[in-house]
């Protein structure tokens, strides 16, 4: 059972019609900049070994894995059905509202590695949904929490949209460590992009990671 942590005013947005109809149309671009992304590649490539089953929930047409490692499974989930199939690193997906719906459709202890980019901002229930990703990752498995400072801010709740870029570090970190993630820490980190018009990288979007671990029994 997920331990409460968000006020019922928290979990507000400025925006309350249906997210399903927000996402209803696809959009293929990239929400963060090269300099992010590469560094969110790099991570990734640090933290996962081949091999390994990993969940891409709230996804899209990209996952940001890296394209020379192999992985046993590489399971996605998503709003928009159009955007998922067109991401050729995943294996299998399903479609879900996580703010209407925080059960996930998977076995217990079933993925070495969960991940999230751009996309905790916009959880209504996160206590409910990391309690349920620690359900399904593998004892010593792990999740990746990545983001910067863009959003669809509308669609934010009022607990990311009224914090600053620590706050959010923190609130992360604080419902994890509620329910039961071990190990918690952080990567933050400037990125650079290269310009067309300037021999000098130009400063990015900058890069936060929270990265946690489940218990070994």
């Amino acid at each position: 059972m997920a331990l409460t942590f968000l006020t019922d005013y928290q979990r507000t947005k400025q925006d309350e019609t249906d997210d399903e109809l927000f996402y209803a149309e696809p959009r293929f671009v990239n929400h963060l900049d090269q300099g992010f992304r590469s560094r969110l590649t790099q991570l990734y490539r640090d933290r996962i070994t081949s091999g390994s089953v990993v969940l891409d929930l709230m996804s899209s047409w990209v996952s940001h894995l890296p394209n020379d490692l192999k992985y046993k499974q590489v399971i996605g989930h998503g709003l928009n059905k159009l955007e998922l199939e067109a991401n050729k690193q995943l294996d299998r997906f399903w479609v879900q509202n996580f703010n209407r719906s925080q059960k996930l459709p998977l076995e217990d202890d079933s993925v070495d590695a969960a991940l999230l980019v751009a996309a905790w901002q916009y959880l209504q229930y996160p206590e409910k949904i990391a309690s349920e990703i620690r359900r399904v990752v593998k004892p010593k498995g792990q999740l990746i929490v990545s983001f910067s400072n863009r959003a669809f801010w509308t669609k934010s709740p009022r607990i990311w949209l009224e914090g600053s870029d620590s706050d959010r570090l923190n609130y992360v970190r604080d419902v994890l460590r509620m329910q039961g993630w071990l190990d918690i820490e952080y990567v933050i980190e400037n990125t650079f992009s290269k310009a067309f018009f300037s021999l000098l990288p130009l400063k990015g979007d900058p890069f936060f990671s929270v990265i946690a671990v489940k218990e070994s029994f």
